[in-house]
């Protein structure tokens, strides 16, 4: 598997991250540990996790019960320095940690010591924001997003309030690097030109959501990715399911995502079984598994991107995996591209 730079971290990655967010709902810690070890020996290094993990659902009870199995693994093999473990601290409104503390200086502080705890590690390779305070368009907040009520030189000053924290951090050697989630490029921009001026570490890498259904990081956020070095870590390659093709003609097999959360979190509208099978089209008529072709996709796409993949098992994970190196053939991309302009933004 080809290792790729995470943004000017210096640090070179995996070109595909495992992410971890059903071990502990969806997954025994045996089923995760299984996953991590079977990641590793298909040359995957780069591991994505979360203190509010695992999700379907989010619970008080759960909250940090993956980085707890990621710790239980380290502690078991003795393998941290084999592992890049970036992890996430929540924001404001999500009550079950933290009781909806926004992020500032002393959740900052308190959040990755927890986290530290959990993992039973020294340090975190890649630290980041898992969502603006100031709020933002994404998890589908789009249609009512209002940039209007925000207070410019109050969210500089709150960034560069973290970022100190950060940069605190980073000289105690708690956190190496530090990247934002589910930001927007003017966001992204403020952080950087923060960094610039002196204010803490430089931003290296931006996880939003992306897929062949939703391609809201292509225009703005793509040119800043290019020119500023930052790197998208891609979630929801497969769009939480839909692109896999399982939930086609209304199947919806148990204990699946689409089980637990019927609507997928907003991606299940009327417009996207269209798009669905549009692409799961292309990957049957080029012999391909639509899987490994969506996961494909994301890694060819003309900005710097790793994609995170997620799976309940071993062997739905080895359909992700198998996209490392893989290069799909012109026509297939140009069929991706007339199905995106006839089914553009289904969600």
């Amino acid at each position: 598997m080809k290792k790729l730079p995470l943004g000017r971290s210096g640090l070179l990655v995996s070109e595909i991250c495992l992410g971890s967010m059903t071990w502990g709902t969806q997954n025994t810690e045996a089923e995760g540990h299984a996953q991590i070890d079977f990641a590793l020996d298909r040359g995957v290094d780069f591991i994505d996790t979360a203190e509010m993990y695992p999700v379907n659902p989010v619970s008080a009870e759960t909250v940090g019960r993956t980085e707890e199995i990621i710790g239980s693994w380290f502690a078991k093999t003795g393998r941290r320095d084999d592992v890049v473990l970036a992890t996430k601290a929540s924001g404001e409104g999500l009550a079950a940690v933290r009781a909806g503390a926004p992020i500032g200086p002393e959740t900052i502080r308190q959040a990755v010591e927890n986290s530290l705890c959990r993992l039973r590690c020294d340090h975190i390779d890649l630290y980041q924001f898992h969502w603006p305070n100031r709020g933002s368009y994404h998890f589908r907040k789009t249609w009512d997003f209002d940039p209007g009520k925000q207070n410019r030189a109050g969210v500089r000053d709150d960034m560069a309030a973290c970022l100190e924290t950060l940069g605190a951090l980073q000289a105690e050697g708690k956190i190496r690097h530090f990247g934002l989630s589910n930001e927007s490029a003017w966001g992204m921009a403020q952080w950087l030109g923060l960094a610039e001026a002196g204010k803490g570490p430089r931003a290296v890498s931006v996880q939003n959501e992306y897929s062949l259904l939703c391609r809201l990081y292509d225009t703005d956020l793509a040119e800043l990715g290019v020119h500023e070095d930052v790197t998208l870590l891609a979630y929801s390659p497969l769009a939480a399911g839909l692109l896999t093709g399982k939930y086609a003609h209304g199947v919806v097999p148990k204990g699946s995502r689409k089980d637990l959360v019927p609507g997928l979190g907003g991606r299940v509208t009327p417009r996207v079984w269209g798009a669905i099978d549009a692409y799961t089209a292309i990957a049957a008529e080029a012999g391909l598994d639509p899987v490994t072709m969506a996961v494909a996709w994301v890694m060819a796409r003309p900005f710097p991107v790793i994609p995170i993949v997620g799976a309940t098992s071993v062997a739905q994970l080895e359909q992700s995996l198998d996209a490392a190196g893989m290069v799909l053939p012109e026509v297939v991309t140009k069929a991706i591209g007339r199905a995106h302009r006839a089914h553009p933004l289904p969600y």
